[in-house]
């Protein structure tokens, strides 16, 4: 038979599914659902790359393996198209952001085509039509009537280059995460969403899924939660009172000053009647500046000044210093700390100021101790330091009284407990043109109104200049013919909103529409959420970590929680695919792809040289799905040789028979153990590799296929290479995918000399290998660590193995 032709045999298939798609051509068990879901792209100008296909073909696996198995399966795409990207694209290009948009979607499709993979293009979506954002607004409204978005004018991040105000999760390092401008803080009317009533509840959410640890440990550290004790002390004469929050409050005998941010709304207040105020403030001015101006990041060496100013602190019954500090941020705690020589920052801080400072808090090595009582350095254990004051304390190992020490302040009235969030209100608000208009009426009379529902959606108009002002107002605001409108509800003269959604508006809740796009009466049925959500599985990349996941986690939460979702989190299991990178001409490093560097592929420069299933097959071998991978066309190459050969081989008619011997037999379902655990493990490269495997098997033992075995591996292998199976299932069988499942694997071609062993990440059961009876422990455990991959965030601490039985890992949570 012919060498295999990608050029033919793609566009053949192609046009096939596309005139009889293969996802919606199944009869399946309706009872049996698997929602299998890409993060929804935003239609940039330069198309789709190789990372994209990276996550859209690991994807594709998963939702054609269940499909095989009989599964009701739902896997959907569409365009994340309002906000930034799309907006500032359309500037550079001089078109409006509609018109860029339209044209970008078309490639993207058209290149989403080459890939092979089974979407169900009926249940295409994009957030710039209106029948979505419709919904989209009704969403907000919600959060308004509930008391969850509030309008203020308030120091927000602003980028100079974008024009728009920033939440706090898109500056990165003090950069806008768009452009990256430095950022500034400017005073801005926003809308606000009040995430942090939510704070607890996402924590909490987080144990209940299967997600990568490093993503749900991103998330905790953002949310930040902290339990403490609140002191509060007057300021020496002055009516002032002031609040300062401390976590690690076992050492709070040891506080000998008070340091405030140095941009703190307290702080001109508390300045009033200091000789030198102009000379502090502007003082702060300079450390603020010098702050943006590093992003945010650690500072070399702390700066500050005296504000001239004391507290009375009822612990020790001194005046205690109040300095400006450049360490204390504003919107951390209540952005004013009291510090003590048992923090580092705290005790560099003093020393380089000449500030007193006391040590309450002691290693148990007696030499060690006098150094500290000397203040030769800081000591900072509190968990197994021994305090020696307060006096009721003294001599005992101070993490083993911290409850104790909570109510002894709370009963001598020092200190009140409480719990402070590290996250922030999300800054919901954006002055620009491309996004949902909000759903709000400004009126004299009656303040703010919400638009009817059934006056949903407020379109957005077209106009011909939309772009951003850099006045703190949208382009909207301009167009008085728009934004000229009557009250809801007194009927008098209103103005509408006219700043936009944020772009992470619409991707917040997209994955509830999919499996009814076309529904006018709600955003989503009661029905359709009971059958499919939530989504089996998440795919996508983690720089998504804490702004578009924790975002959509929110939404969910608020819509359970006002009764129109069964379900509070929207992701039961989420997979991280890594980046691909490749080496730069420009810098010489793997870095990522970037048009800068000069070391973009462009996959449809692949896909016309060697054919998809080459550049599928490569994605998925070319290193473990959730680490990033260099490109390399070496590697490429290799793949597509293989993919010859194993044609090369299924079709000669010498390597069929009427029946498999046993040993023929027997080496197929040890392939098929070895691929459909690799598969479910998500170990892809190692089941691309079993393929391999097993050709080698055949070939070195000149062993045969009958039809049974031939067309049992052709239905597997259509999940990594389906145009290739296609065509060999109808020149061989005149049959199609549409009649293939997934094999049941004969176990009793396993026993022999394979055992199951199970893998435990902290007493927890992770996964289950089927190895060889023989495998050496080292080869063990690194198996054992292959499957549990996304559960070993932590420090691995110990690791058991219980030969042919089990493998444990015990991690540092």
């Amino acid at each position: 038979m012919a060498a295999y032709n990608h050029d033919l045999i793609e566009k053949k298939w192609r046009a096939y599914w596309e005139k009889s798609p293969y996802l919606r051509s199944q009869r399946v068990d309706e009872e049996k659902t698997f929602y299998c879901l890409d993060m929804f792209p935003y239609p940039s100008g330069s198309g789709l790359h190789v990372g994209h296909w990276k996550g859209y073909v690991f994807s594709d696996v998963y939702a054609r393996k269940k499909i095989l198995e009989g599964y009701n399966v739902l896997h959907p795409m569409g365009w994340d198209a309002f906000g930034l990207p799309a907006e500032n694209d359309a500037i550079k290009k001089k078109i409006h952001p509609s018109v860029g948009t339209a044209s970008n979607i078309a490639t993207f499709k058209r290149q989403l085509a080459t890939i092979g993979a089974v979407y169900d293009w009926t249940k295409e979506l994009s957030t710039v039509d209106p029948a979505y954002y419709k919904w989209t607004q009704w969403i907000f409204l919600q959060m308004y009537k509930a008391g969850l978005a509030y309008e203020d004018v308030m120091p927000i991040n602003w980028c100079p280059s974008c024009l728009t105000g920033l939440a706090n999760e898109e500056v990165v390092d003090g950069s806008c995460e768009r452009c990256g401008s430095a950022v500034e803080q400017k005073n801005i009317r926003q809308w606000v969403l009040r995430i942090t009533q939510y704070a607890d509840k996402l924590l909490q959410g987080l144990d209940t899924l299967e997600w990568p640890e490093k993503v749900k440990m991103m998330q905790r550290n953002w949310i930040g939660r902290s339990e403490g004790l609140l002191f509060t002390a007057p300021v020496k004469g002055s009516s002032l009172t002031i609040q300062t929050f401390s976590a690690h409050f076992e050492s709070f005998a040891a506080d000998t000053f008070v340091t405030i941010a140095p941009d703190h709304t307290l702080l001109p207040t508390l300045l009033e009647g200091v000789a030198n105020r102009d000379e502090i403030l502007a003082f702060c001015e300079q450390i603020v500046m010098r702050r943006e101006a590093r992003g945010h990041g650690e500072e070399k060496e702390s700066e500050g000044i005296f504000t001239g100013r004391y507290i009375v602190d009822p612990v020790s019954g001194n005046d205690l210093p109040i300095w400006v500090a450049s360490f204390v941020l504003r919107d951390y705690g209540t952005g004013i700390v009291k510090c003590s020589a048992h923090d580092d920052r705290d005790f560099a801080f003093a020393k380089k100021y000449g500030i007193p400072l006391h040590a309450v808090l002691f290693p148990k090595d007696p030499i060690e101790a006098a150094k500290v009582a000397r203040l030769e350095y800081c000591y900072t254990d509190m968990k197994e330091g021994i305090l020696q004051a307060p006096a009721q304390f003294a001599g005992r190992v101070s993490g083993q009284c911290r409850k104790e020490i909570v109510q002894y302040c709370e009963e001598n009235g020092l200190a009140t407990p409480k719990i402070s969030f590290r996250l922030r209100d999300w800054i919901f608000s954006r002055q620009r043109y491309w996004g949902e208009p909000i759903p709000l009426v400004h009126c004299n009379a009656c303040g703010v109104v919400p638009v009817p529902e059934a006056d949903l959606p407020v379109i957005l108009p077209d106009v011909e200049n939309y772009e951003p002002t850099g006045t703190g107002e949208s382009p909207l605001a301009a167009i008085d013919s728009w934004v000229n409108t009557s009250c809801p509800q007194c009927k008098g003269p209103g103005r509408r909103e006219t700043n936009t959604m944020p772009q992470w508006a619409g991707s917040c809740w997209y994955f509830l529409r999919y499996p009814n796009p076309q529904l006018t009466t709600a955003a989503f049925s009661k029905e359709d959420m009971n059958k499919w959500l939530p989504v089996d599985l998440y795919v996508g990349g983690v720089e998504h970590a804490i702004l578009h996941l924790l975002y959509s986690r929110f939404f969910i939460h608020v819509l359970y929680d006002l009764g129109y979702l069964p379900f509070s989190e929207p992701f039961k299991h989420l997979f991280n695919q890594g980046m691909v990178c490749m080496r730069s001409p420009k810098t010489g490093r793997v870095e990522k792809m970037s048009k800068s560097k000069g070391n973009v592929v462009n996959p449809d420069e692949i896909v016309q040289e060697f054919g998809a299933d080459t550049l599928r097959m490569y994605m998925l071998f070319m290193g473990p799905p959730e680490l990033d991978t260099e490109w390399q066309m070496e590697s490429i190459k290799g793949v597509n040789g293989f993919i010859g050969r194993l044609w090369h081989f299924l079709t000669n008619a010498e390597n069929r028979c009427a029946k498999a011997s046993p040993e023929s037999y027997k080496a197929f379902h040890r392939f098929l153990a070895a691929y459909t655990q690799r598969i479910e493990n998500y170990k892809v490269n190692t089941a691309v590799a079993s393929v391999m495997e097993y050709l080698n098997v055949l070939t070195k033992n000149k062993l045969q296929l009958d039809d049974t075995l031939l067309f049992q591996l052709l239905s597997v292998l259509s999940v990594m290479a389906p145009h290739v199976a296609s065509e060999l299932l109808e020149l061989l069988f005149n049959k199609s995918l549409e009649e293939c499942v997934w094999p049941v694997i004969d176990e009793s071609c396993l026993s022999d000399e394979t055992v199951v062993v199970v893998v435990q990440v902290n007493g927890k059961l992770r996964a289950q290998l089927t190895v060889d009876r023989n495998i050496s422990r080292e080869e063990l455990v690194e198996r054992a660590r292959e499957a549990a991959v996304r559960w070993l965030g932590g420090e691995v601490l110990k690791t058991v193995v219980v030969p042919g039985k089990l493998v444990s890992f015990v991690i540092k949570e």
